[in-house]
């Protein structure tokens, strides 16, 4: 995979922030080398957020924000401001852009609270500075000018040395086997399955098995048998695909580790304990609750899609209740979840860390249960203490 197919999840998400004027647009031209916003003397030229993913070094893989202006006005601007406070749920570094010859306004301030109450790393960029007085900066603070390009390589390596500190290495799987192993992953194709290739949690997996120098065998639920019988030696785990969970668990014998896709991305995206104290939560649903299953992506829903069709049934058939279920998908999830019992989520390939700590923080804060599909498909199968022997001290927490 090279650097330009990198997933948005595996980005550095880097949001540009200010008021209008500022000269955001004109900076993240400069930063990027490419006319990527339009620029003009007009406040509010940016009316929604612009995105690109690229190589930015020396960062590597990024995905560039240009949000509107936080001081924007009338009905539509308050709306264009929400969109901006949506942005920071997934911004890993903020770029906090003033107008050196204004210096900061009240909604710089209000901007550099909501860094700090939602702990984003931030940089302070004075732009135009060619045509502003001697500018004192301090701390992560800098003056650039977009349009002679004074200091536009020192912020981007400012940017690239905060994004470094205290971002603990993560594996899917690496950390959990070692050079030669054999792991079996079972990838169903389906209706839902997209044509001509592999969902990206199994892209990742079988990458990062084979950066550990072990082997990925795959194969469809319905050969499983035959390949666990044809192996030499046995694998050191199955990982399966969600949706055949039920069926796969009848098939590995007990002295095989098995686990799904979606529990090893929970785990990746830092939010497993927590789906596992969640997934506690469907057996006491009731009559006439609802259910959240949201989903990070958005695609064309097919016939038996997971997340529309199968947890549902699965639900209503393992509580026995009427159970009313709401969807929701990509950047559309609900800072409300008062109306819901329980949320359960994708494994969230497609959203950054910190978007799924987002998500996660907002049940936690208003006491709505968080887990998602593979943790619940395998309570749901009586089978997610197995799932999870892999990880001793948690499983021990499953009744």
């Amino acid at each position: 995979m090279s650097l330009n197919d990198t997933p948005s999840g595996e980005r550095v998400h880097i949001g540009f922030f200010g008021k209008r004027n500022a000269g955001k647009s004109s900076l993240v031209n400069a930063v990027t080398g490419q006319q990527l916003s339009v620029v003009s003397d007009v406040k509010g030229t940016t009316t929604d957020p612009v995105t690109k993913a690229m190589e930015l070094l020396p960062l590597g893989p990024v995905l560039i924000i240009d949000t509107p202006g936080y001081d924007d006005e009338g009905t539509l601007g308050e709306m264009r401001v929400a969109k901006t406070r949506q942005i920071l749920n997934k911004t890993d570094i903020a770029v906090l852009v003033i107008d050196a010859s204004a210096g900061r306004s009240e909604s710089d301030r209000e901007l550099e609270e909501l860094f700090a109450k939602r702990s984003v790393p931030c940089v302070t960029v004075f732009t135009k500075s060619d045509t502003a007085e001697e500018i004192v900066c301090t701390g992560n603070e800098i003056a650039v000018s977009s349009v002679t390009g004074e200091n536009i390589n020192e912020l981007k390596e400012m940017i690239a040395r905060i994004s470094k500190q205290d971002v603990p290495e993560a594996h899917l799987i690496a950390d959990l086997i070692s050079p030669e192993d054999i792991v079996v992953l079972v990838t169903p194709i389906d209706a839902s399955a997209p044509k001509g290739r592999m969902i990206l949690p199994q892209q990742q997996m079988i990458r990062d098995i084979l950066d550990a120098d072990a082997m990925p065998v795959v194969t469809k639920e319905t050969q499983l048998s035959a390949v666990l019988g044809k192996l030499a030696e046995k694998p050191v785990m199955v990982v399966t695909d969600s949706q055949a969970f039920g069926y796969v668990s009848k098939i590995v014998p007990e002295d095989i580790p098995l686990t799904s896709f979606s529990i090893l991305m929970a785990r990746y995206k830092g939010f497993l304990d927590t789906a596992v104290e969640g997934a506690a939560a469907i057996s006491s649903l009731k009559d006439g609750d609802t259910v959240l299953i949201s989903e990070g992506c958005t695609h064309h829903r097919q016939c038996g899609d997971i997340g529309s069709v199968k947890l549902p049934a699965l639900l209503k058939k393992y509580t026995g209740k009427n159970i009313n279920i709401e969807l929701s998908s990509g950047r559309d999830f609900p800072e409300d979840l008062s109306p819901y019992s329980l949320v359960i989520h994708c494994g969230g390939c497609m959203l950054n860390g910190r978007e799924m700590s987002f998500r996660r923080r907002t049940a936690e804060d208003q006491n709505v249960p968080f887990t998602n599909y593979g943790t619940a498909i395998a309570c749901m199968n009586g089978i997610l203490r197995r799932s999870l022997e892999i990880f001793p001290a948690l499983a021990e927490k499953v009744k």
